[in-house]
């Protein structure tokens, strides 16, 4: 268990506020430090959020700050960055974002902080191989958000298919959070039973379940097209990873974590199964893929190496 329970948020934009609204009503944190560039608006979100303290299952002192807040924290989690456009992919945003990143993880390394890095600005990936990269920070105390919320979705339209409860869902999307992640479907179980078994005994066509994984791929598109922007999902997942991270509840989630050599890869950040407790990043769970399943990994990989190039001038410039 962790005593101190003290989380910066840097970025109080749509996702980082989601994250912060949902810690509010869940409790189990003690402070809540908001940062943003837009210091204003800091203060705005801490005041807005604190006068609901008396409907919520704790205390918690929550204030906007500078960056000499992070030294005594636990984990600062990172939200902050351009959003995603309609029409654009979480790639295209990774040189602009990696910029602010960069200044954002100098900052906080430079008040002292030794805690957990929790990284959801996009392309996540690429975002937290660059916190790691300038931190120099151990790659366990290092986590990206990864295919958390892919997996959620993924769960969510299972279980509405099949008429069961998500949480009975134990399905994983795995690889870079975007459009080259895939199902690990030869290890999807509901229950104690495998995915593809249950699809054949129920008479349903196996094409259904492509028709799921695109729509989770597509879900982000969808939602930003309508509404533009994602928010509730992820603020609801950084919750979760914090909570596995603060209870010490070693819970196996998809976050996208440093290989270093596991799948055949290394040297690279990317969404795969990993026991998260209170040292962060305990071990990564090695599923055997096979065949197609293989081939997708080793080409999500090979999309976030490709990329490496150019972040990598980022980090150096």
């Amino acid at each position: 268990m962790v005593d101190k329970r003290k989380i910066v948020l840097v970025g109080t934009g749509f996702v980082g506020m989601s994250m912060a609204y949902s810690l509010l009503n869940q409790g189990g944190v003690n402070e809540l430090v908001l940062i943003d560039v837009l210091k204003d608006k800091a203060e705005g979100e801490a005041m807005d959020l604190a006068h609901g303290m008396p409907c919520a299952p704790n205390d918690m002192i929550i204030k906007a700050a500078d960056y000499d807040e992070c030294k005594d924290a636990n984990i600062v989690v990172i939200t902050a960055g351009l959003s995603q456009k309609p029409g654009q992919t979480r790639l295209e945003l990774a040189s602009a974002n990696a910029k602010i990143v960069k200044e954002i993880t100098e900052n906080v390394v430079a008040s002292g902080f030794k805690g957990i890095f929790l990284i959801a600005s996009n392309p996540v990936d690429l975002m937290t191989y660059v916190v790691k990269d300038v931190s120099g920070f151990d790659s366990s105390k290092v986590i990206g958000s990864g295919t958390v919320l892919d997996t959620a979705r993924l769960r969510y339209l299972v279980g509405k298919y099949l008429n069961v409860s998500s949480k009975n869902v134990h399905a994983y999307i795995m690889g870079e959070h975007g459009d080259s992640s895939f199902v690990a479907w030869n290890h999807a179980y509901v229950g104690c039973k495998n995915m593809k078994e249950i699809m054949e005994d129920g008479n349903h066509p196996m094409e259904d379940l492509n028709k799921l994984y695109v729509e989770v791929q597509q879900a982000a598109y969808e939602i930003i097209n309508r509404k533009k922007a994602t928010y509730y999902g992820i603020g609801l997942a950084l919750t979760k990873i914090l909570k596995s991270i603060l209870n010490d509840q070693n819970e196996i989630m998809t976050v996208s974590t440093y290989l270093k050599g596991e799948y055949g890869h290394e040297g690279l950040f990317i969404g795969v199964p990993a026991i998260i407790n209170a040292k962060g990043v305990r071990e990564i769970l090695e599923l055997p893929l096979e065949g197609e399943e293989k081939e997708k990994f080793d080409k999500s990989c090979e999309t976030l190496m490709s990329m490496k190039a150019e972040i990598d001038k980022v980090i150096k410039g």
